[in-house]
This record gives structure tokens, sequence and C-alpha cells, in this order.
């Protein structure tokens, strides 16, 4: 068993001392597109990434911060299609083919492989290799035939696996352009592949996926990255 989602050692630690930022911003909780900016510290790596959300946007998730929202907008649940915003670790890469080349770590996926969605199952929000299923109710193969995890990245949203508030959770190729995930946030092929060799362990890389009226908290958080090019 891999255990994907780890505990988290400090707020501290992940929240101020990372030195690799994934920023998307969406224009609002609606949003089904939204554009990806990629850092280290204050210096921004490659163009701005267009990337897809949730059919039904964003929706509050299960972070390394807790953003003081307004109580009326929504939060993320199992099943409900929308992507998490907030703050989080990113834990692993993963893919179709083995790359030892990586300063990341990675999964090679195998049919074997599958992200536990039954909040029931003591495995919720983990991923797995093993073919005993028949107690889990409901799971994600990872080995997919349409392509969209040939690569990606895991998000630690709700690693404390807190029972409906969402699970396997990604970055991951993109069906098509502007076409909408069931709660993950796409892109490219190309676009992935380079944030994956461009990822850092040692530089504890986190994702940021906010509506644009929170950028201030933001930058509070994440002052090297005031000075770059979100409109407010």
């Amino acid at each position: 068993m891999i255990k994907t989602f780890l505990s988290l050692i400090s707020f501290t630690l992940f929240v101020y001392g990372s030195q690799q930022y994934l920023l998307v911003v969406a224009d609002d909780f609606n949003a089904t597109t939204a554009k990806l900016s990629v850092y280290e510290s204050s210096r921004q790596v490659f163009k701005d990434i267009d990337v897809n959300l949730g059919k039904k946007g964003l929706g509050w998730g299960i972070g390394l911060h807790h953003f003081n929202h307004n109580p009326t907008e929504p939060l993320k649940y199992e099943g409900d299609k929308r992507a998490p915003a907030g703050i989080f670790k990113l834990t692993t890469a993963f893919g179709y083919k083995r790359d030892n080349n990586l300063t990341f770590p990675f999964l090679y996926l195998t049919d074997d492989t599958i992200c536990v969605d039954d909040s029931n199952s003591h495995h919720y929000n983990e991923i797995l290799y093993t073919k005993k299923r028949a107690h889990i109710k409901s799971f994600e193969r990872m080995l997919r035939e349409d392509g969209q995890y040939e690569y990606g990245i895991v998000v630690a949203h709700n690693p404390q696996q807190q029972k409906e508030r969402g699970s396997c959770i990604f970055l991951h190729v993109q069906k098509a352009p502007h076409h909408p995930t069931v709660g993950c946030t796409s892109m490219k092929k190309g676009d992935i592949q380079k944030i994956i060799k461009w990822l850092d362990s040692k530089k504890d890389p986190i994702f940021i996926q906010v509506p644009k009226r929170y950028l201030p908290e933001v930058y509070k958080l994440y002052p090297e990255l005031k000075g770059t090019n979100h409109p407010l």
C-alpha cells in the first residue's frame, strides 16, 4: 500500500517555508477555466498556463490554511464536481512511464493502482497498489484509457480524510481545451510535463487555487508573490 497524502508536519514549514509555488487564479467560484502561474520564490518560471477547473467551478477545500470566507460560498464535497480552493501541499507526481531523473517523488501507475473515493473506507483519499478491491465500494482506476493520468501531480486536499469532503484531487492532462473536470485541475500535456520536471521536493512546492478576490490574503501569506501580474 502507498499512502499518498502525508500528515501536516508544520503550518509554518509548509506555508511560509515554500520556495516553489503553483498559483491558480479564477474569476470567481463559478469559473471553469483559469490561469496558472508558476514561481520559484518571486521569479516566474513559465508563461501563464491555461487550466480547466471543475464543471461546477470551485469550492473551499481542506488544506494548509483556512481562509476567512463568506459562509455562503461553496465548500468542496465528494462528487460535487468542484475543484478545491485553498492552499495545498503537492506530494507526488505520477504517470504511465517510469522517470528516474526527477527531483520530486514519482508514482508509476499500473493496472493495480487505484484511488479510493469511498468515504466509508479507512483507505478513503488514498492511492493503493492492490488487486483486492472487494471491500472497497468505490474507487478510481488510475491507469485510464483516455490518457488524462499519463502525467499528473497529487494535491494533498483533505489529508486527514474527513468523510465526504473530497478525494483523489490531482493536476493532470486535460481531456480537451476548455473541457472542465469533475473536481481536479487540468492542462495541456506539455505544460504538466515541464512542471513535473521542474518540481523539487527540497523546495516544498505548494499549490494555491483561489478566486481573485482572495489574492490579498494570499499576498499576506506570501509577500514574494505580491508583485506578480494578477489584477484584483
